[in-house]
């Protein structure tokens, strides 16, 4: 792992922060990105600790020519990108359909579709330069099954999952993998938004066949598999971590 450069946008809390320290103790060269330079430029220094060359670059996957410089720069300053992890995301306007507007639909489409979109365009672009590449987009079991209340996410994530599937026929002879990490109920930031309440949030654990919500640094050991020679044979393939969420 300590000639890969890897890439990962939402990169500064929850599962994104958590896939950047696991790639980091592996010896990877890693670039993170997101919207909050002293965040950022604080956990570019913790990844250093660990003996990992980082940087942080501020980058707002909602717009291209922000993904495009995010790319270039990384390519600037590490000469390649070997992987790619597209977790950029955000829960949305939670609630009934008839709350719903316009406004709030775009909004988490902008992030959640359009993002992991131009993210995988300028992405492709680097690896195919190169004749190699992974990446993984960060879907979630809604991606795969229905929510009442959160239709605009759940709706956003199916979308993830065929752009997922579809990117990857797209490039297969290209020699890049593309796949999506299914992450279940993690206990995360978003999740405490999603839930609302205490009571919200015990009734989804209570639909976890393990009996408890997942860990982001276990949905990061899912990342780092999915992305590595030892999947190398894997494209096209959406990994369910979720403690067998999707599997009730």
């Amino acid at each position: 792992m300590s000639t890969q450069v890897v890439l990962i946008t939402g990169g500064l809390t929850g599962i994104g922060r958590a896939t950047a320290v696991a790639f980091a103790k592996k010896g990877a060269k890693v670039v993170v990105s997101g919207r909050r330079d002293e965040v950022g430029e604080a956990l570019a220094k913790e990844l250093r600790s660990f003996g990992s060359e980082a940087e942080f670059i501020n980058a707002d996957v909602r717009k291209e020519d922000d993904v495009r410089a995010l790319v270039d720069k990384t390519i600037a300053r590490f000469g390649r990108l070997d992987i790619a992890v597209n977790n950029a995301a955000t829960e949305g306007a939670v609630g009934p359909i008839t709350d719903q507007t316009a406004e709030s639909v775009a909004a988490t489409f902008d992030t959640n579709v359009v993002g992991v979109v131009l993210s995988m365009k300028h992405e492709v672009r680097a690896m195919q330069a190169r004749g190699s590449g992974s990446i993984i987009n960060i879907s979630s079991t809604y991606g795969h099954k229905g929510a009442a209340y959160a239709s605009i996410y759940v709706a956003a994530k199916h979308a993830v999952e065929g752009i997922t599937k579809s990117v990857a026929l797209e490039v297969a002879t290209s020699g890049i993998r593309v796949n999506a990490v299914s992450p279940g109920p993690t206990d995360t930031g978003m999740l405490t938004r999603f839930t609302g309440t205490a009571e919200n949030k015990a009734a989804l654990v209570a639909q976890v066949p393990l009996g408890r919500l997942g860990l982001s640094e276990e949905v990061a050991d899912g990342i780092v598999f999915i992305a590595s020679d030892e999947a190398r044979f894997i494209t096209g393939h959406i990994l369910s971590v979720d403690g067998g969420h999707s599997a009730a």
